[in-house]
């Protein structure tokens, strides 16, 4: 079964990526927006809605996957050019949502995430 972890902010995505990097597990990352405490939800449209694509997919990830949610922050950290999530080279994100591959160049952003086959490729490869 798919580990799965759930973190918050960039240094406690620092600490899961040097603990994981280099692992001979399949390591995925989600990237999306902290959830909104007024909502209940993320604040961003697009994570909301790729989430259970997302979810249905990771049936198709291997058993010993580890797959970890991280929360990029509040909707005002995110949109700063400056965001240490937009600038550091482990991610270079350019949006939210985004799912990559540890250790590869893999990823999927966006609208690449509403589409249940693309996902599903990325996470079973």
């Amino acid at each position: 079964m798919v580990q799965r972890r759930q973190v918050e902010g960039f240094a406690a995505f620092e600490q899961v990526y040097s603990e994981l990097n280099g692992s001979d597990k399949d390591v995925f990352i989600l990237f999306s927006g902290s959830v909104d405490p007024a909502t209940g939800h993320s604040w961003c449209p697009d994570c909301v809605s790729a989430e259970p694509v997302i979810e249905k997919a990771l049936a198709s990830a291997p058993e010993d996957a580890v797959f970890v949610h991280v929360s990029v922050g509040p909707r005002d950290f995110w949109k700063d050019p400056n965001c240490v999530f937009r600038t550091d080279e482990r991610t270079r994100l350019k949006s939210v949502p985004t799912l990559m591959k540890l250790g590869t160049a893999e990823r999927l952003a966006e609208e690449q995430l509403m589409k249940a086959d693309l996902v599903e490729m990325l996470l079973s490869e």
